[in-house]
Order: structure tokens, then C-alpha cells, then sequence
């Protein structure tokens, strides 16, 4: 008999161990698998801000704003690590996730590696944009979820009035509440790194720079001249937007744009046209955009000179690709120790 019943035991561990394993397997199939990441705490001098609900419209938070989608998920969550493992007050740090589809699925990938964050998720309606999409240069551009930057300030709660506003192929090393903290004079809606040695007039086509009603615009209203700035770092006023609708103003763009092409490079221009030359300037080291390369070939790049708060790979080519293909670029070792995603299940069955 207790032959019997240990051997019972023994098939009952044998079958959940089966089951185990199978669960485990089919994540691998289902999708990327990524590793729990460290639980990281407040300085003492840090404020407390609410533990329920109520942190999303929290004053004493820092406020980042991001989308999720499968195809960049990896790089979301490097960004996430970044964020939290550089800041003085990370448990202080609420996230907002803009998404377009299999919402459940992505707020389980947060969870599963970050079960501490204090984060919102908010659907976006691609249909809404999608007809005003005009192809651009690089395919990954056209993403719907590549404009939700435009209409942050509509599925945002409205208790907010600021967020900082990060793409998914970037990591920060430096604490994140001071780009949140940026000045903003009363006049203006967005603060980010411009770059006015840029060639400015290759963000548009021949069409917009001959007709004299279009160019004329980048010569009006402005605080300065128009000068280039990345839309993928943004530090934005969100009260100030939605009072001066800037939404609609982009639209506006995109809408002339699908009739009459003035660009060719994706969600940037329309924020070039509304507020380059009115925005609140930061320091270059809180973008040192372009890792990625051009948008054709996507070849190394160095660093800007100057200091760094924050790499980006803007470009073609994104650290994880170039890692995974064993061809990266010098900077890419940088990237990679924010990476969590888990070996492969068959690298794992081989081991």
C-alpha cells in the first residue's frame, strides 16, 4: 500500500510538473518572457503619495507617459528599468500606458516583472487617426500608435496638468523628476532638447518651402527661430494644451498633408510646424538622440559631445535587434543591461 500511494504521488509531481512545464513552453510561443525586475525605494526625503487609486492624479508624482505595443515591449520595458533604477523617488513615479490593442496581455507583462508599479493603461482609438496617416519614409513610422502623442492631453485624465513623455527605444541615467521639473514659462506648452544647427528645411517637401501661404507659417508667432526638436522625449503641459487645442491644430496638418505632401518624415513635422521656435529649450544631455542611425540603414553613431542623462536610439536600428543578430554597435552595450527579457525556452532546453 505505501508502494502504491508514493508512487501515486510521484505521477501526481510528474503530471504537474508536466503541467508546469507546458505553461512555461507556451509563453515562449505566445509571446517574449521577461524577468522580474528589482524593487527599487524611496530617499527618506521623499513625499508619500497615495497607494490607491488616486496616485494616477497624485501632485507629488512624477508623471511619464508612454505607449505599450508587442512590437516594442522589450524597449518599454528597458525604459521602465531606467526610469525606475536612476530616480531619487521611484515609488513616487506614476506611468501612463497608452496602448491600441491586447491591452489584458501588456498590463500582465508589467506586472509580472514590475508587481510594485503604480501605472494606469488607457485604450486608444487607432481608427481615429488611421485615415489621417500618410506613408512615410520608414514603415515603422506609419504605426497609429506612433501619433498618440498628439492626443495625450484628450486620454489623459484631466487632473493632470504635466507629463514627460518618452519613446520606447531610449534608457535614462540620471533621475527623471528633474526633466519633469523643467522650467516652463506661462506662454508656453512643451519643453524639449532643440537642435538649431539642424538643416531644418529637409523635414519638408519642395511643395510646402514654394508656396509662400504654408512657409510663411514657420515665420509666424514664434518666440525664436524654428529650430528641430525630438518629439520623442517631451516634457508637456497638458492643461496649457488643452486650452489652446492643440490637438486640432496637429490635425490640421495632417489633414492638408493628405491632400498636398509638405513632409516625409512620419508624427515630427506637424510638431515642427505648431511649436517649433515656442518651446521651452532643456539641455541636450536629456536626448542624445540618433543611436539608431539614419532611417534607411540604421548604421552606428556616436554620442553627442556633453554630458548624458538620456541615450536614444532613434533611427532604423534599435539596440535589442542589433544584440539579438550579434552585430551591435559599440553603444548598444549600454542598453543591455536594462534588457529583461528571459533566454529562450529552447536555448534553455539545450542547456
Amino acid at each position: 500500500m505505501h508502494n502504491i500511494f508514493s508512487n501515486a504521488k510521484m505521477h501526481a509531481s510528474y503530471i504537474v510538473y508536466l503541467i508546469t512545464l507546458t505553461i512555461f513552453a507556451a509563453s515562449f510561443v505566445a509571446g517574449e518572457r521577461f524577468k522580474e525586475a528589482p524593487e527599487f525605494f524611496n530617499s527618506p526625503d521623499c513625499p508619500t503619495i497615495q497607494t490607491d487609486d488616486g496616485f494616477v492624479c497624485s501632485d507629488k508624482a512624477v508623471h511619464v507617459a508612454m505607449t505599450l505595443d508587442t512590437a516594442y515591449l522589450r524597449g518599454s520595458m528597458a525604459v521602465i528599468l531606467s526610469v525606475l533604477q536612476h530616480s531619487s523617488c521611484p515609488q513616487n513615479i506614476v506611468f501612463h500606458f497608452v496602448t491600441s490593442k491586447q491591452t489584458h496581455r501588456l498590463q500582465n507583462y508589467v506586472v509580472s516583472s514590475f508587481p510594485y508599479l503604480k501605472f494606469k493603461i488607457y485604450p486608444y482609438d487607432v481608427a481615429a487617426i488611421s485615415g489621417l496617416i500618410s506613408t512615410s519614409i520608414r514603415s515603422a513610422l506609419d504605426s497609429p500608435l506612433n501619433y498618440a502623442r498628439n492626443y495625450l492631453a484628450d486620454i489623459l485624465p484631466t487632473c493632470l496638468s504635466r507629463v514627460v513623455y518618452l519613446d520606447s527605444d531610449l534608457i535614462l541615467v540620471d533621475d527623471v523628476s528633474k526633466l519633469f521639473t523643467t522650467h516652463i514659462p506661462g506662454d508656453v506648452v512643451l519643453a524639449a532638447p532643440e537642435y538649431c544647427n539642424a538643416n531644418f528645411t529637409t523635414y519638408f517637401t519642395p511643395t510646402f518651402w514654394s508656396n509662400p501661404s504654408l512657409s510663411i507659417t514657420l515665420s509666424l508667432n514664434r518666440r525664436h527661430s524654428p529650430c528641430y526638436f525630438n518629439t520623442g522625449v517631451m516634457v508637456i503641459e497638458l492643461k496649457k494644451w488643452r486650452e489652446g487645442d492643440y490637438t486640432r491644430k496637429i490635425i490640421e496638418w495632417m489633414e492638408l498633408q493628405k491632400r498636398i505632401r509638405i513632409y516625409e518624415l512620419g508624427s515630427l513635422p506637424p510638431f515642427l510646424l505648431v511649436f517649433a521656435g515656442n518651446i521651452a529649450p532643456v539641455d541636450h544631455r536629456w536626448n542624445q538622440h540618433g543611436l539608431g542611425g539614419d532611417n534607411f540603414r540604421g548604421l552606428c553613431r556616436d554620442l553627442h559631445p556633453g554630458p548624458v542623462s538620456l541615450l536614444h536610439w532613434s533611427g532604423k536600428g534599435k539596440p535589442w535587434v542589433r544584440l539579438d543578430g550579434g552585430r551591435p554597435c559599440p553603444l548598444d552595450a549600454l542598453w543591455a543591461p536594462y534588457d529583461l527579457l528571459e533566454p529562450r525556452f529552447d536555448h534553455l532546453i539545450e542547456s
